[in-house]
Order: structure tokens, then C-alpha cells, then sequence
């Protein structure tokens, strides 16, 4: 399009939903019929535009976050789709924070899924509106009105249907528009042309109950819809569509629309609907930041005319433009050339090309205002979640904050000169994901990489042997434990040394104790301004943090641990900073020692679907692995759903059993729940191997 459309003309959505739910193809239609491709890409064919990476063709499945424009009645459309896999909720959660929307795909015959929860969740928890769109409506055994019962029941959401489907599994042939109270089929298998027909007989008792249940759902939302509606006065289609957008907009209702993507089914309507009642950035509170240089909170609103504030949510690494990094703009514009502030950094950044994004493809433009997403190359020093802003008006946002990785393996290249290609690869991997961490085992000297599962693994370890072309041996998956402590301790350390020919002296009294499971340790005082130098204070402060990094019982890292400075005694000739913490390292550590330190292992939130003929070796096989069964519940075609929480260190190779279990026809998801205290027995056979 020749001009920028208007900041309300915009809209920043994303798709998300459980794996295999329809959501990248959903985008593929939405690009199709936008008239961004010419072409239905299928992901089993691995012909997707959203997923271009190797390995999402080859695995059918969304891995990373692709952000696309297309443009729809006028509407300039950010679209990203996100991953469904547990594995990849980093993938999700960073794109949430920057979007104004969200497009809820569903599976018609499942309804919601364990991952539907989780981005469920993640959404309301960044204020996300969003509107639910139920897929699959041709498939065996889906049940429009039983899916949207199972979002009010599992999500205690309000999701209101505005169409009603016409027919279900091989006979869904089209779909009553409730607001316009009009009925619409497609012309060919394509599904470019709606074409209205009469509302079939079969459909009208139920399409009018829920077109009644919607009308008032619409207006309780509206004091002055309410009493035009009670004195029997017939509601406008605009007035209703207005309502309903408002009501949308702050989270009140969810309107719910149905189609399948697959078949061409339902998407235009669908784009209607993301213009009609998801927000623009000009629908969007303005956002809040601290000034580094006042220290005080400060309000930028989506306005070209203001300071730039951006923030980038996503580094990639382009084969063809190198290290590109996604930003969205809140406030005033970037421009291509001009330099700009890292303001969590400090630094100064040089934007020397701007892109508007088509997953792997890019369009160069000028500037990027107010409202939109885009992206730039050759930012050196900017990662995920830093916010570049004017210079002359610092501005910091909150930054975007990502669950620990639980599951390690260790890696070691083949050759020397392997070992340049892996640190070179494990940079990138890890600029580009933040839940993927890299450590050295001091006492092995090996490389251990850390994420969120097996896959995860999987994937990073393919993709560093196929683009970055390094050899590597890569050991067996490792469970990320940590070390707590259960009981108070105490201990004084008087710190008498000669350091580099200087005598060096510093007392400390410590205090350490249990803070409670799930929470993060941390460091307190009880000593007065006056009684410590604030530079021995921090130096105190920094001696308690590197003792948590390494635990007694294994050196795995402390968590749920509160270190108390009690007492504190400088000498004005001999005391250093480096006393002080060296004094506090070790009082820590011997007062963990006494503290009975515990060993605690990350638990899965684990769902088990299998036919029903299954599930008692299914039950047995989790009881075995130490699983607690929460919740039983039996779904479409015979089949039933085990919830259960299952410690991490039980679930490797389970894939695999349950398949043989289930003759391939059982399925499951899992994702981190909590820590919690490994048994006496189990710890000796971490610790010890025994």
C-alpha cells in the first residue's frame, strides 16, 4: 500500500493455540485471502510461509514466532504466529507483550487443551483482549457448542458466539452470522467467494437461542443499550458491533467464531471480525516506563509526535542480513539512519536499515511510527527486552521476563576447530532465545546448554549442526535441580588474611533461612545505615549472592533461601571490600551446611490423552514414574484425559512408551509446574548414583 494507514487503522495481533489446533495454517488462509500469497501453503507439505525453517517443515510444527503484514479492508494487519509446543513458550509470552490482540485458535472436537490454558492465561495476564475461533469444524466429532462451554468452564472466560456453524463434521457447509442475522455457504473449495443464502431450517432454533444469549451479553456491557433494549427497541447492527468492541477491548466478553481453516472455511469473516472488535494501538492505554536519569515512572502515548519509545522482543539471526532484531514501536517513530539510545544498556545504537517483516522475507522502509512492529539490522549491543528510546528522553520499559530452563545436555566438539564454530553458535542460539542458557561445568570443563524440554534441545542442537556446521558430541538429557535449605542457621566469620602482602579484616554474623518453595532467594540486612559502609554493605551483599549460585549438596543453585546480615565489624585500617565478601561467602556457606539443604526437582504439569481400552496401563505406567494423579475426563470418540504432576526426571522416554502403550494413538503435553523436595531415597541416587 502507497500510504501508512492511520494509528487506528492498524491492528498487532497474534495467533496462538495448542499444538496442532490450525494456528499456522489459520495465518496461511488469512494471508491467502489478504492477498499476501498467491498460493494455500499446507503445513504437511511443509509449503507454510510462517514456518520457513527447516526444521518446522520437516517436523509440521511451529518453533519460532513469525511476524507478517498483510492488509485487509484498509487495515493494515500485523499478524504473528506463535508456537503451540510448551517447549517454545518463550515464543508465545514475548509476542503477548507486544501485541494489542489475540486470536484464540481451537480444535473443534477437543475444545480447550492444556496449552489453550497456558496461553489462555498468559494473555489475560499481559491484558490481551481476544476473540476464540473455533477450527475444525468439519473434523469427526466436532461439537461447536461443546467447545465453547469447555472455554467458559476450563478458561472462566465469558465467550460469546456472534456466528453459529451450519452443519458439523463432513456436512459443515457454512455458518449463520448472528449479528447481521444472515446466513453465508462458499461458492467453491476455494473459499474466496461468501455467498448469503437463507438460514436453513435446521439451524434456526438454535442460531435464534444464541443470537438471543448474544444480544443480551452485547448490552448488559452498555447502560444506555440496556434500557433501549428492555422498553423493546430494536438494536442496531452498528450499535451492537460497537458495543461489542468496547466490551472486547477491556476483557469483558470474547466473541467466538467457528470455521475450518483447512477446507477455506470461515477466515474472511474471522478478518472481519479482527478489525471489528480487537484494538488498535490507539484503543491502548498509553505505556509506562521509568526515567533512568529521574527515577520517577513516566507515560508515553502511541504519538508519532513524541519520544521514541521501542522495545525489541526478539533477536534472529538472518542467513542473508545477519543479526536482526524485532522491536514495537509505543512512541514517536524510528528512522532509518538516525541513532538512538539503549536505554537499559546505556549505550548508543545506529538503526541502519528498517524492515517490515514477511516471516523470512523482508520490504526495507524509511521509518517505523507509532503503534507497529518491525525490525532492524545491525543493532550490536541490544538484546531481548531492552527499550531504545530518544536521546534527548530516556525512557526504560518493563522488560519481558521468561520461565527458568529445566533440562540440560552437555556438548563437546569433535575438533579444535570445532570449539570456535560451537561458542560462536551457542552466542547466537542463546541471543536468540532467552530460555536457552549456557554454562561451564567448572569440574568437567564441559559446555552444558540448558532449555525447556527435550524438543527444545532437540531443535537448538539440530539447528547449531545444520547452519553453524559444527560437529559435535552431545550427552543424554539431564534434569535441572536445584538446593534449598529447611531450617534456620547462624554462623560468625571473622575474616583475618593477608591478601597480596596486606593484612585484610572483616567480621560478619549471617543468618540463613527457608523462604518457602516457588520463592527466589534473596539477601536482607538488619544493620542501620550507620553501621556499615555502604561500599562494605554491597561488597556483603555480592559475597551472599555468588554463595547461592552453587549449593552444598551437588552445586546446583539455591533458591527459596533468605540471607540475613545480622551484625557486621569493619576496621578502619585493614578492611576491604574484598574481606567482606570473601567473609560472607564463607559464613553462607557454612551456614547452609547447617541449615539441612534439601535437593528439589522441577515437576510437570503433565495431560495424557488415550482411547479408553488403554488407559489402565497408561495409569500404571504414570504411577511407576512417581506421577500424582489430579483429574480424570472423558473426551470425543472413547477417549479419556489424565492430568497428573510427574517429576521431570521420570518423564525422559516417554514419547516412546506411550506410543507402544497405545498402539500410537495416545498423545501428551507437559509443562513446568513447580519445584519440589526430592525424596531421601531418590536424592541419594542423583547424588550418589547408588
Amino acid at each position: 500500500m502507497a500510504a501508512e494507514p492511520s494509528l487506528e487503522c492498524i491492528r498487532n495481533i497474534g495467533v496462538v493455540a495448542h499444538i496442532d489446533a490450525g494456528k499456522t495454517t489459520t495465518t496461511e488462509r488469512i494471508l491467502y485471502y489478504t492477498g499476501r500469497t498467491h498460493r494455500l501453503g499446507n503445513v504437511d507439505e511443509g509449503t507454510t510461509v510462517t514456518d520457513w525453517m527447516i526444521q518446522e517443515r520437516e517436523r509440521g510444527i511451529t518453533i519460532t514466532s513469525a511476524a507478517v503484514t498483510c492488509y485487509w479492508r484498509g487495515y493494515q494487519i500485523n499478524i504473528v504466529d506463535t508456537p503451540g509446543h510448551i517447549d517454545f513458550t518463550a515464543e508465545v509470552q514475548r509476542s503477548l507483550r507486544i501485541l494489542d490482540g489475540g486470536v484464540v485458535v481451537f480444535d473443534g472436537t477437543a475444545g480447550v487443551e492444556p496449552q489453550s490454558e497456558t496461553v489462555w492465561r498468559q494473555a489475560r495476564a499481559f491484558q490481551v483482549p481476544l476473540i476464540a475461533f473455533i477450527n475444525k469444524m468439519d473434523k469427526l466429532g466436532a461439537d461447536f457448542a461443546r467447545a465453547v462451554e469447555s472455554i467458559r468452564k476450563r478458561l472462566k472466560a465469558n465467550p460469546i458466539p456472534i456466528q453459529w456453524p451450519i452443519g458439523a463434521e463432513a456436512d459443515f457447509v457454512g455458518l449463520v452470522d448472528l449479528l447481521e442475522w444472515r446466513a453465508v455457504t462458499w461458492a467453491d473449495m476455494s473459499g474466496e467467494t461468501l455467498v448469503e443464502v437463507p438460514i436453513p431450517d435446521s439451524v434456526v432454533v438454535e442460531a435464534s437461542e444464541a443470537r438471543e444469549a448474544m444480544l443480551e451479553a452485547i448490552v448488559e456491557t452498555d447502560d444506555a443499550l440496556v434500557a433501549r433494549y428492555l422498553e423493546g427497541e430494536e438494536i442496531s447492527v452498528a450499535d451492537l458491533k460497537r458495543a461489542l468492541r468496547a466490551a472486547t477491548i477491556a476483557g469483558h466478553l470474547q466473541p467466538v467464531l467457528c470455521g475450518s481453516s483447512l477446507r477455506n472455511k470461515g477466515v474472511q469473516p474471522l478478518l472481519d471480525a479482527i478489525v471489528d472488535f480487537l484494538p488498535s494501538p490507539a484503543d491502548i492505554p498509553p505505556v509506562k516506563g521509568e526515567n533512568p536519569k529521574k527515577q520517577q515512572l513516566e507515560e508515553r502515548s502511541a504519538n508519532i509526535e513524541a519520544p521514541l519509545a521501542a522495545l525489541v522482543f526478539k533477536i534472529a539471526t538472518d542467513p542473508y542480513v545477519g543479526r536482526l532484531a524485532y522491536f514495537r514501536v509505543y512512541s514517536g517513530k524510528l528512522i532509518r539512519g538516525n541513532v538512538c539510545l539503549n536505554a537499559t544498556k546505556g549505550g548508543r545504537e545506529r538503526v541502519s536499515k528498517l524492515l517490515r517483516m514477511f516471516a523470512d522475507h523482508r520490504e526495507e522502509v524509511e521509518e517505523i511510527g507509532a503503534g507497529d512492529i518491525g525490525a532492524t539490522v545491525g543493532l550490536k549491543n541490544t538484546f531481548t527486552g531492552d527499550t531504545l528510546s530518544a536521546m534527548h528522553a530516556p525512557l526504560v520499559l518493563e522488560s519481558i521476563r521468561f520461565p527458568i530452563p529445566v533440562i540440560s545436555v552437555a556438548v563437546e566438539p569433535k575438533t579444535v576447530a570445532d570449539q570456535d564454530r560451537l561458542n560462536d553458535a551457542l552466542q547466537r542460539l542463546a541471543e536468540e532465545d532467552p530460555t536457552f542458557q549456557v554454562r561451564l561445568d567448572e569440574g568437567t570443563g564441559q559446555t552444558i546448554i540448558w532449555g525447556m524440554g527435550e524438543l527444545h534441545l532437540e531443535i537448538l542442537i539440530d539447528r547449531m549442526l545444520r547452519e553453524f556446521n559444527v560437529q559435535a558430541n552431545v550427552g543424554k538429557p539431564r534434569v535441572s535441580y536445584k538446593e534449598t535449605v529447611t531450617q534456620p542457621s547462624q554462623t560468625t566469620i571473622t575474616f583475618e588474611r593477608s591478601l597480596g602482602g596486606k593484612p585484610q579484616y572483616a567480621r560478619v554474623s549471617i543468618e540463613v533461612c527457608p523462604a518457602g518453595l516457588g520463592e527466589a532467594s534473596r539477601f536482607e540486612t538488619l544493620l542501620r545505615p550507620q553501621d556499615l559502609s555502604p561500599r562494605f554493605l554491597e561488597a556483603t551483599r555480592a559475597g551472599a549472592l555468588v554463595s547461592l549460585e552453587s549449593g552444598v549438596l551437588a552445586g546446583y543453585p539455591l533458591v527459596g533461601v533468605i540471607v540475613r546480615l545480622l551484625s557486621a565489624e569493619a576496621d578502619p585500617e585493614l578492611s576491604t571490600e574484598v574481606a567482606f565478601e570473601a567473609a560472607t561467602a564463607q559464613a553462607c556457606r557454612q551456614a547452609i551446611e547447617s541449615a539441612a539443604p534439601a535437593l528439589l526437582e522441577p515437576v510437570m504439569d503433565v495431560e495424557v490423552v488415550s482411547p479408553e481400552s488403554f488407559v489402565g496401563e497408561v495409569l500404571g505406567n504414570l504411577n511407576a514414574r512417581n506421577a500424582t494423579i489430579q483429574v480424570m475426563e472423558a473426551r470425543v470418540g472413547g477417549a479419556q484425559a489424565i492430568r497428573a504432576y510427574v517429576p521431570l526426571g521420570r518423564m525422559f522416554g516417554y514419547a516412546t512408551d506411550l506410543r507402544s502403550m497405545t498402539q500410537g494413538r495416545g498423545t501428551f503435553t507437559m509443562e513446568f509446574h513447580h519445584y519440589a523436595p526430592v525424596d531421601a531415597r531418590q536424592m541419594e541416587t542423583i547424588l550418589y548414583g547408588a
